[in-house]
């Protein structure tokens, strides 16, 4: 593993304790780096890699928030401290839902937590920080770029995420602190966009506001407890108002229904589906997962309707962590 203090970000890039009305070298204390080992026979190996690394945030005493799939199915998680040390941790849960992970630090950490904000408040203008490991020279000036809707290839959908510009390289699990020097964010996914005709990247950050409602069940159960959401094993994206499948997932519903690649989700349960975002909010809507999903699909010129039984993606993971 490539050390965690071996890149910088352009200084150009870097914030300023100039521009900032808080303590921006203490609040990028509570950046911690983190780095953990999954089994190569886990369910998410093959997608998500067996060695993880990125970031996460102290939120509380020995207590890191940062983005699940670092943490899924890990079966060690070491934490990188700014001072040099590395202490071991334990991954605490995982909601597939928001995208969140919580990891118990296995040491005293002594660093401040950040204190969380209010994600709602966070304006398209707004100047921000990207905070990774490592302090101001890891960590990207940045602003909030937009506020929207976004539909994840692999059954994910937030329904207001938050986008910001310059993208932190070194995104996975990093803090997004808001203009007073509050977590408003967890750095998810660094996608593309064309502005004025140029390609440029942008990173995809979990509101905070999401976690408030899930983390008392998180710490208590390792998972939100709710029933699980039905669940195809289907990677699909949106191409011209079509969802299309890219990929299946293996084990999965879609597989046991031999769906393939390139197929076209017309309908679910009858009802024409032309966006990622209606797509999972009808599958949702069924029921709980195990429910029979009801599709009518396209592929090369023929148009047939197949019922697959969903599955709870959580009973395929190892480990104490569930939906």
């Amino acid at each position: 593993m490539a050390s965690v203090t071996e890149w910088k970000v352009p200084p150009a890039f870097q914030p300023r304790p100039a521009d900032y009305g808080f303590d921006l070298d203490r609040a990028l204390a509570s950046v911690v780096g983190l780095h953990s080992l999954v089994s190569a026979d886990a369910f998410t190996a093959e997608t998500l890699g067996t060695e993880r690394a990125g970031n996460g945030v102290v939120i509380d005493d020995g207590l890191v928030l940062t983005i699940g799939y670092l943490i899924t199915e890990a079966e060690t998680v070491w934490l990188h401290l700014g001072d040099g040390r590395v202490m071991e941790g334990h991954a605490l849960g995982f909601d597939a839902v928001t995208g969140f992970g919580l990891v118990q630090a296995l040491g005293r950490m002594d660093i401040d937590p950040l204190p969380l904000g209010a994600s709602a408040a966070a304006r398209v203008g707004d100047r921000v920080v990207v905070g990774g490991t490592g302090g101001r020279t890891r960590s990207v000036a940045s602003h909030i770029a937009a506020k929207q809707e976004f539909a994840g290839y692999w059954e994910y959908l937030l329904d207001e995420a938050l986008f910001t510009y310059p993208a932190h390289p070194n995104w996975g699990g990093t803090g997004l602190i808001s203009g007073s020097g509050e977590l408003i964010g967890i750095g998810s996914l660094q996608l593309e966009r064309e502005r004025a005709g140029k390609a440029e990247h942008v990173n995809m950050i979990v509101p905070i506001d999401l976690l408030k409602p899930v983390i008392d069940d998180l710490l208590k159960f390792g998972s939100v407890n709710r029933p699980a959401r039905p669940w195809l094993g289907m990677y699909s994206t949106e191409i011209d108002n079509r969802v299309v499948v890219i990929g299946i997932s293996g084990n999965g519903p879609a597989a046991r229904a031999e769906l393939r690649a390139g197929d076209v989700i017309l309908a679910v349960e009858g009802e024409r589906i032309t966006s990622q975002s209606a797509f999972y909010r009808k599958l949702w809507s069924l029921g709980p997962a195990g429910v029979d999903v009801p599709l009518t699909v396209h592929h090369e010129g023929v148009t047939f309707d197949v019922v697959l039984a969903s599955a709870d993606r959580s009973k395929l993971l190892k480990g104490p962590m569930l939906h």
